[in-house]
Protein backbone atom coordinates (compact mmCIF):
# COMPACT_ATOMS: atom_id res chain seq x y z
CA UNK A 1 0.00 0.00 0.00
CA UNK A 2 2.71 2.62 1.16
CA UNK A 3 4.21 1.54 -2.22
CA UNK A 4 1.22 2.44 -4.23
CA UNK A 5 0.83 5.25 -2.44
CA UNK A 6 4.52 6.16 -3.32
CA UNK A 7 3.64 5.62 -7.02
CA UNK A 8 1.09 7.52 -7.36
CA UNK A 9 2.51 10.87 -5.63
CA UNK A 10 5.94 9.93 -8.09
CA UNK A 11 3.47 10.38 -11.42
CA UNK A 12 1.43 13.12 -10.23
CA UNK A 13 4.81 14.89 -9.79
CA UNK A 14 5.97 14.01 -13.48
CA UNK A 15 2.54 14.97 -14.65
CA UNK A 16 3.04 18.26 -12.78
CA UNK A 17 6.52 18.48 -14.16
CA UNK A 18 5.17 18.00 -17.88
CA UNK A 19 2.69 20.33 -17.56
CA UNK A 20 5.49 23.12 -16.37
CA UNK A 21 7.60 22.17 -19.02
CA UNK A 22 4.52 22.70 -21.56
CA UNK A 23 4.03 25.87 -20.39
CA UNK A 24 7.61 26.93 -20.91
CA UNK A 25 8.27 25.67 -24.27
CA UNK A 26 7.06 27.04 -27.57
CA UNK A 27 4.57 24.18 -29.00
CA UNK A 28 2.25 25.99 -31.37
CA UNK A 29 -1.29 25.43 -32.35
CA UNK A 30 -1.42 21.63 -31.72
CA UNK A 31 0.13 21.63 -27.88
CA UNK A 32 -2.48 19.36 -26.39
CA UNK A 33 -1.25 16.33 -28.87
CA UNK A 34 2.03 16.20 -27.79
CA UNK A 35 3.16 13.26 -26.64
CA UNK A 36 5.64 12.94 -23.68
CA UNK A 37 8.32 12.06 -25.92
CA UNK A 38 7.42 14.57 -28.38
CA UNK A 39 7.40 16.91 -25.71
CA UNK A 40 10.70 16.47 -24.55
CA UNK A 41 12.13 16.53 -27.98
CA UNK A 42 10.28 19.47 -28.31
CA UNK A 43 11.99 20.82 -25.00
CA UNK A 44 15.24 19.48 -26.08
CA UNK A 45 14.92 21.69 -29.59
CA UNK A 46 14.11 24.70 -27.53
CA UNK A 47 17.05 24.53 -25.12
CA UNK A 48 19.65 24.06 -28.28
CA UNK A 49 17.79 27.39 -29.79
CA UNK A 50 18.53 29.17 -26.81
CA UNK A 51 21.62 27.69 -25.70
CA UNK A 52 22.57 29.64 -29.85
CA UNK A 53 20.87 32.69 -28.90
CA UNK A 54 22.74 33.11 -25.45
CA UNK A 55 26.16 32.20 -27.70
CA UNK A 56 25.62 34.97 -30.10
CA UNK A 57 24.18 37.64 -27.53
CA UNK A 58 27.10 36.50 -25.49
CA UNK A 59 29.57 36.94 -28.76
CA UNK A 60 27.74 40.61 -29.21
CA UNK A 61 27.88 41.50 -25.82
CA UNK A 62 31.93 41.23 -25.92
CA UNK A 63 31.92 43.09 -29.22
CA UNK A 64 30.25 46.24 -27.60
CA UNK A 65 32.27 46.33 -24.11
CA UNK A 66 35.52 45.77 -27.00
CA UNK A 67 34.24 49.08 -28.60
CA UNK A 68 33.09 50.69 -25.53
CA UNK A 69 36.73 50.19 -24.21
CA UNK A 70 38.32 51.96 -27.66
CA UNK A 71 35.84 54.76 -27.62
CA UNK A 72 37.06 55.57 -24.20
CA UNK A 73 41.13 55.69 -24.92
CA UNK A 74 39.96 57.38 -28.24
CA UNK A 75 38.02 60.00 -25.84
CA UNK A 76 41.28 60.34 -23.39
CA UNK A 77 43.62 61.13 -26.53
CA UNK A 78 41.39 63.61 -27.77
CA UNK A 79 41.30 64.90 -24.23
CA UNK A 80 45.30 64.95 -24.28
CA UNK A 81 44.88 66.59 -27.44
CA UNK A 82 42.61 69.59 -26.75
CA UNK A 83 44.94 70.09 -23.16
CA UNK A 84 47.59 69.96 -24.88
CA UNK A 85 45.84 72.60 -27.67
CA UNK A 86 44.70 74.62 -24.68
CA UNK A 87 48.44 75.00 -22.88
CA UNK A 88 49.83 76.19 -26.12
CA UNK A 89 47.48 79.46 -26.38
CA UNK A 90 44.46 80.89 -28.23
CA UNK A 91 44.37 79.04 -32.19
CA UNK A 92 46.34 82.26 -33.40
CA UNK A 93 49.49 82.29 -31.47
CA UNK A 94 49.44 78.51 -31.88
CA UNK A 95 51.97 77.02 -34.41
CA UNK A 96 49.15 74.72 -36.20
CA UNK A 97 47.00 76.08 -38.97
CA UNK A 98 43.29 77.27 -38.77
CA UNK A 99 42.66 74.56 -40.39
CA UNK A 100 44.29 72.22 -38.18
CA UNK A 101 42.25 73.34 -35.45
CA UNK A 102 39.26 73.07 -36.91
CA UNK A 103 39.66 69.51 -37.72
CA UNK A 104 41.02 69.23 -33.85
CA UNK A 105 37.76 71.09 -32.64
CA UNK A 106 35.63 69.00 -34.95
CA UNK A 107 37.28 65.74 -34.24
CA UNK A 108 36.67 67.03 -30.25
CA UNK A 109 33.03 67.38 -30.63
CA UNK A 110 32.73 63.84 -32.45
CA UNK A 111 34.60 62.19 -29.43
CA UNK A 112 31.82 63.99 -27.39
CA UNK A 113 29.34 62.45 -29.16
CA UNK A 114 30.90 59.00 -29.17
CA UNK A 115 30.66 59.89 -25.35
CA UNK A 116 27.19 60.60 -25.15
CA UNK A 117 26.23 57.86 -27.64
CA UNK A 118 28.64 55.57 -25.69
CA UNK A 119 26.96 56.07 -21.98
CA UNK A 120 23.88 55.79 -23.57
CA UNK A 121 23.51 52.61 -25.85
CA UNK A 122 26.52 50.25 -23.34
CA UNK A 123 25.62 51.78 -19.76
CA UNK A 124 28.85 50.35 -17.36
CA UNK A 125 26.72 47.75 -15.86
CA UNK A 126 26.33 43.98 -18.12
CA UNK A 127 24.69 41.32 -16.58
Amino acid sequence: STHNEMEKNRRAHLRLCLERLKSLVPLGPDASRHTTLSLLMKAKEHIKRLEESDRKAQHTLEQLQRERRHLRRRLEQLGVERTRMDSTGSAHSSDKSDSDQGELQHRLKCGHLCLLSNIFFYPPTFV
